[in-house]
């Protein structure tokens, strides 16, 4: 495991085991989808609803001055955070990234296919974003999901997928893992 991804699980917070019991046929959760579809969002408050330690890809993955990690580097990364007991990761990094390390690891995946428009206008509200950014946003649906879906097939063939494509999706799910009705965390 990398220097690196050992204090970022020790902020995430340790698992609470009672808690987790009732939850026990789920322990590894991917969060994926387009840029400001609120990935990060999603995985916090999991976290707080299941106490899954959670893990934003996007903190480790990316460098000062927003250089990518190699991509033996990144794999070598996830392996490492991919080996605990449990976890939620939340990421999507395009063409830079590396799906099957994680995927083969995952129980449950949730996949935010939202709109083009809705995120890029979430991203507008958010923050200033890159061109870069911008260009993977709105090629997403076109580029990146087509990828996404055909890895979570290839490398994720037991896992639970639970695909949200609107904002209202998420708030049921959310209040269905609350009231504990929902197969996942």
């Amino acid at each position: 495991m990398s220097a690196t991804s050992k204090p970022y699980l020790a902020q995430a917070g340790r698992s609470d085991l009672a808690k987790l019991a009732s939850y026990s046929n789920v322990k590894r959760v991917i969060i994926a989808g387009p840029g400001a579809a609120g990935k990060s969002a999603l995985a916090v408050r999991q976290g707080e609803i299941t106490s899954l330690p959670v893990i934003e890809l996007d903190k480790l993955f990316w460098r000062p001055g927003l250089t990518a990690t190699p991509r033996d580097q990144w794999a070598a990364v996830q392996r490492g955070l991919a080996a605990h007991e449990s976890w939620i990761m939340d990421g999507d990094l395009g063409p830079y990234d590396v799906l099957d390390v994680r995927l083969q690891a995952a129980d449950t995946i949730v996949f935010l296919d939202f709109s083009s428009a809705r995120c890029a206008w979430l991203a507008v509200r958010r923050s200033r974003e890159r061109a870069d950014f911008w260009w993977w946003l709105l090629t997403y649906r076109r580029r990146s999901r087509p990828l996404l879906l055909r890895a979570i097939a290839a490398y994720a063939g037991d896992a639970e997928i639970h695909v949200l494509r609107t904002p209202r999706a998420v708030s049921r799910f959310v209040a269905r893992i609350a009231s504990g009705t929902a197969d996942l965390p």
